[in-house]
């Protein structure tokens, strides 16, 4: 659920009831707490479904004021979160409202993050007029004074999430929609010897077969040694989609005009920079002797997410370039390393385990720096020979689709 579910965060200071407005949000205890501090260690997430807005995940971070070196790392995570999220709220209590609050509004209009401010525990101390006056110096976001164990306040405080979750966090865009037709036929070919297990299929196949289906295409699935026999059939496939592992057979067997792309690319498209790909992955031709290349994937190291992994990437890159290149793996939505500038080319999996604004603000750092990135569908195709051919159907139709809308 949680990688087409809206992601709220919530902040604020410590022991100032992030958790308690959670269990009021869900109608559970949702908060993981120390012992000797009884506060939120780590960023907790908690996919529930609430009321009048759908599946979300709320995310409980850590107190801004967090005070020592763990203090800062807990503070730092926090701010990672803001980079992840949809949408956020901003918790104060008892009329306490200065830098740190402050500091997070910087952080929420650097990354046009919406949000709203929610003072907890207003049957103890309602908020005074001089608070209002001194959030309004700095933002003009709404203002929900409430308590947590007042079921019309937590009505309230839909409310105001449902006017500031942006549109995009509930589209549901499909993958293949504006390329095919009802009923006409969608082969979709995968590899042999696929590091599934048996009886699975990777996740962009999966989710690519459902979205053929809700198409209500003709949907067929084979492996790549089947495609020679599947042709001698006699049947015309409208749009063929291929691990990128395949693409070299897939080009050589299918006709010219027969459309042919990949899982990671329809991923690239739908998740990604699409432009920033297409104007990147040439780069690779360009790739001195030396030069620094970091491999993004956003699940972990023991996931089968992608349709080809990071060492086979690096092993067929170096053939290619014929140059010996240094890689960097980071797994995850881990930290990005100090030193990007260092890097020559960026090369993002698909992003099927991560949402849209997730995976673009992971890039944006490179692109705004006009460092190349790439998806490692787009690379493979390149490496074959068949980019243009894999991606200029999805350059006359892009998803027109805003990172972050007006609210």
């Amino acid at each position: 659920m949680s990688i087409n579910s809206v992601h709220i965060g919530i902040f604020g200071r410590r022991n100032i009831g992030k958790s308690s407005l959670i269990s009021m949000l869900t109608g559970q205890d949702s908060s993981i707490i120390e012992n000797f501090t009884k506060t939120t260690t780590d960023p907790v997430k908690k996919m529930v479904e609430i009321f009048n807005i759908g599946p979300v995940v709320l995310v409980d971070t850590a107190g801004i004021d967090d005070l020592g070196e763990i203090g800062n790392k807990k503070i730092q995570k926090s701010q990672e979160v803001i980079l992840k999220v949809d949408c956020a709220i901003l918790l104060i209590a008892g009329n306490q409202f200065g830098d740190y609050e402050v500091q997070l509004i910087e952080q929420f209009k650097k990354n046009e993050v919406p949000y709203f401010f929610a003072h907890n525990k207003n049957d103890i101390d309602k908020i005074a007029a001089i608070t209002v006056s001194a959030i309004k110096q700095h933002s003009n976001a709404t203002i929900v004074d409430f308590d947590t164990v007042n079921s019309k306040d937590r009505d309230r405080l839909i409310a105001a999430l449902k006017r500031i979750i942006p549109a995009t966090a509930f589209q549901r865009n499909s993958l293949i929609g504006d390329l095919v037709h009802p009923r006409e036929l969608v082969l979709l070919v995968t590899p042999v010897d696929s590091e599934s297990p048996e009886g699975q299929m990777t996740l962009p196949q999966s989710q690519t077969i459902r979205d053929a289906l809700n198409n209500q295409c003709i949907t067929v699935v084979i492996r790549e040694n089947e495609m020679a026999d599947f042709l001698k059939l006699g049947f015309r496939p409208d749009l063929v989609i291929t691990d990128s592992s395949a693409f070299g057979l897939a080009a050589e067997l299918l006709p010219e005009d027969i459309p042919l792309t990949s899982f990671s690319i329809l991923f690239a498209r739908m998740k990604g920079n699409f432009s920033a790909f297409l104007e990147g992955t040439p780069h690779i031709s360009r790739l001195k002797e030396g030069d620094k290349v970091l491999l993004l994937e956003s699940g972990t190291h023991q996931d089968n997410y992608n349709d080809i992994n990071s060492g086979e990437i690096s092993k067929l890159l170096q053939q290619f370039t014929g140059k010996n290149l240094n890689f960097t793996l980071l797994s995850g939505l881990s930290e990005l390393p100090p030193r990007i500038r260092d890097f020559s080319l960026v090369i993002q999996c698909g992003g099927c385990m991560v949402t849209r604004k997730q995976l673009l603000n992971r890039l944006r750092p490179f692109i705004e720096r006009g460092i190349p990135v790439t998806n490692y569908g787009m690379i493979l195709a390149y490496i074959h020979g068949v980019f243009r051919r894999a991606t200029k159907m999805l350059e006359r139709k892009p998803i027109n689709l805003s990172l972050f809308p007006d609210n």
